[in-house]
């Protein structure tokens, strides 16, 4: 009969084989430890919502530990301190595809691309479109703009910030109209520098009240907007009269009286292979609104981008102001304004480089005025 030690000695090894080394295999290592401890510090700054909801936290740090890796990755390819930068941004703990569904319009590159296979079936110039609505196709390259590639006439750079007629950052959030606040900001723009004073505009009237194939927060078409805007002579009123709520709300456009009306000499262009117009309208005219792909910006923090972000029509899905460039600065680019929040980029602004359509940024341009009061 075997001694009772024996027993429990062998009972012991056995035990020691099913738990102790699973405990070991499920102890956290010492680089994940680092990363709990940044990623309890990150759920903190960003007042996540699931600080306290143990399964939903332990999902999103897993993704968190994606998106460290994926930041490390972009990085590697900094050529100089002016390249973008990537870091931890409040969109670090969701997907890419998240993101995409969240702050972007995943419909919007095949809603242009459909838009243009249209135009070239039917051949028809939109030059001739009685409200001035401009498409020019043009072929896309593939080399940054160089300083002696930009025309003596246009000036070197251009900060229409400077000049008081680009008002604060707003923030979109999770309502997908990135095209009403681009849209509306360059009126606002365009109206200051006409009337020497700067105005507040409402976006939530436009995201409440534009057809023309116009979804509301769902999306909507930054070109489809001032046809609609001119088309219907519709004004757009003061933000203090129709506030901002973010959210698809029925129309009131009656028992309003002014506002702001958008001309019918807009342009909507395709400067695909000739960003030299958009510095010309930048410089000459003034801040154009931008349909661009946006979801490589979901780890940007400031530089200025140059790769990793295609610019191929059917990725296009966020509409931004181009507000300014620089053609001096070691990467020469473009100043791009976002509706992210002031806590996006740089102080809500990201750095395209010109040239090679990063990011789709030539895609589609559009300029307007407003009428004289």
């Amino acid at each position: 009969m075997a001694d009772w030690k024996s027993v429990l000695s062998a009972a012991g090894f056995i035990m020691l084989c099913f738990f102790g080394i699973p405990m070991n295999i499920n102890s956290p290592s010492p680089a994940e430890k680092e990363q709990r401890l940044l990623f309890h510090s990150y759920v903190h700054k960003f007042n996540k919502p699931y600080k306290l909801n143990e399964s939903e936290y332990e999902v999103r740090f897993r993704t968190f530990q994606t998106a460290l890796k994926t930041i490390e990755d972009l990085n590697k390819g900094r050529d100089s301190n002016e390249s973008a930068l990537y870091g931890l941004t409040e969109f670090s703990d969701i997907s890419g595809d998240e993101f995409l569904s969240r702050r972007l319009l995943r419909k919007l590159g095949k809603r242009l691309k459909h838009r243009k296979l249209e135009e070239d079936t039917s051949g028809e110039k939109k030059e001739k479109d009685r409200h001035h609505y401009k498409h020019r196709n043009h072929h896309e390259h593939h080399n940054h703009v160089r300083k002696r590639d930009v025309s003596p006439a246009i000036p070197p750079k251009k900060d229409w910030r400077d000049t008081g007629i680009i008002g604060k950052v707003r923030d979109q959030k999770t309502c997908g109209a990135c095209w009403a606040f681009s849209t509306i900001e360059t009126v606002e723009s365009m109206y200051a520098m006409t009337n020497g004073s700067f105005k507040e505009l409402s976006v939530q009237e436009v995201v409440d009240c534009a057809g023309n194939g116009n979804a509301g927060c769902n999306g909507g078409d930054t070109c489809s907007l001032l046809k609609w805007l001119v088309m219907n002579h519709v004004p757009v009123k003061l933000e203090k009269d129709y506030p901002l709520v973010l959210k698809d709300e029925v129309c009131r456009l009656n028992g309003f009286e002014g506002g702001i009306e958008v001309a019918d000499n807009y342009t909507c262009d395709n400067f695909v292979g000739s960003e030299s117009n958009i510095l010309e309208l930048l410089a000459f005219h003034g801040p154009v609104i931008a349909a661009v792909n946006a979801l490589p910006w979901q780890y940007y923090i400031g530089g200025v981008i140059q790769y990793h972000c295609d610019g191929a029509l059917q990725n296009i899905n966020h509409a931004v102001q181009i507000v300014g460039y620089d053609t001096t600065a070691a990467i020469p680019h473009y100043i791009i304004r976002n509706s992210w929040g002031p806590y996006f980029g740089d102080n809500g602004y990201a750095y395209l480089a010109i040239g090679g359509n990063i990011c789709g940024i030539g895609t589609e341009v559009s300029s307007l005025d407003v009428l004289q009061k």
